[in-house]
């Protein structure tokens, strides 16, 4: 089962720190300073590259135990932007460009069998949506957002703002993957979702993103697959929580610093057939280009 990666690249500027007692109360000037940030981030996203290790390790639904053997990918991964200006309008929506370099440590072969094992598909897909796209004007309609205070502890300088999907008719469908790979399926629809993003109070970047199903999702399997593939009529998710987090990358020549990625967890819980995972993204190596093809680490 493919989830599309969840991957956001936040460009980070030092400032003046503001008193938390002045950050906005309402929750349309927050959102309207957190699209400006990822108006910023689209116009500068694809300078950045990095190396990501994905692992997805199968477990049991009930116990949560390991039930099997883990993949392990690793991929260089960089930015693409459209046509759109990418000045918060819902223009220049990014996506997340991954060429895999290493699978269980060794190079791919280019063997059409070995393009075909459905071991791979839980690989990361080539193309994945940039996932902050829903904090764009374009977007705020099919969700409601509530500010949830402030953080705290460690989290005290963070303003909290919850969201969860207008819609709450599920339409999803169980439908084969477009990778080729035999016994390979992807979701299609609308799945209901409901989360949380902790916001600097100060530069209005997200620091970390935490969503969740809205209750379980029933996918809708056709006829004709369930004869083709001998698969049972009723799929369940009952549970995918997904979790990112950020973390400060400083970059040389000229000085800057970055807010980039840091993690990715996911655990996915299914009835009917499929398998429960765990899945984890690590960042690492980042690179930036500064000019003509000169990275910069």
């Amino acid at each position: 089962m493919r989830h599309p990666l969840r991957l956001t690249i936040l460009a980070f500027s030092f400032g003046a720190a503001a008193a938390l007692a002045q950050a906005p109360a309402d929750v349309e000037t927050v959102l309207s300073r957190v699209g400006e940030r990822v108006g910023e981030y689209y116009r500068r996203a694809q300078n950045v590259m990095c190396l990501e290790k994905f692992t997805v390790q199968p477990i049991g639904a009930s116990s949560f135990g390991v039930d099997g053997l883990a993949r392990v990918t690793e991929s260089e991964l960089r930015i693409e932007t459209d046509s759109g200006d990418g000045d918060g309008d819902g223009g220049g929506e990014a996506k997340v460009v991954r060429v895999i370099r290493k699978i269980n440590g060794r190079v791919p072969r280019e063997r059409e069998k070995d393009k075909r094992d459905r071991a791979g598909c839980t690989d990361p897909n080539p193309l994945s949506p940039e996932p902050l796209a829903f904090l764009l004007p374009a977007h705020r309609s099919e969700y409601r957002f509530t500010l949830a205070g402030r953080g705290k502890g460690k989290d005290r300088d963070l303003l909290l703002l919850d969201y969860k999907s207008v819609a709450v008719r599920q339409t999803a469908e169980l439908i084969e993957a477009e990778n080729g790979r035999d016994d390979c399926y992807e979701s299609k629809g609308d799945i209901p979702s409901r989360g949380r993003v902790w916001i600097d109070a100060d530069s209005f970047d997200v620091m970390r993103v935490e969503e969740h199903l809205v209750g379980p999702v029933d996918f809708r399997v056709s006829e004709r697959l369930r004869r083709r593939r001998n698969i049972d009529a009723q799929m369940v998710i009952e549970r995918m929580d997904r979790t990112i987090r950020f973390k400060k990358i400083a970059f040389n020549d000229p000085d800057e610093v970055m807010l980039l990625p840091e993690s990715i967890d996911q655990l996915s819980l299914w009835r009917g057939g499929m398998q429960s995972t765990r899945r984890s993204h690590t960042f690492t190596d980042y690179r930036r280009f500064v000019t003509g093809a000169r990275l910069v680490k």
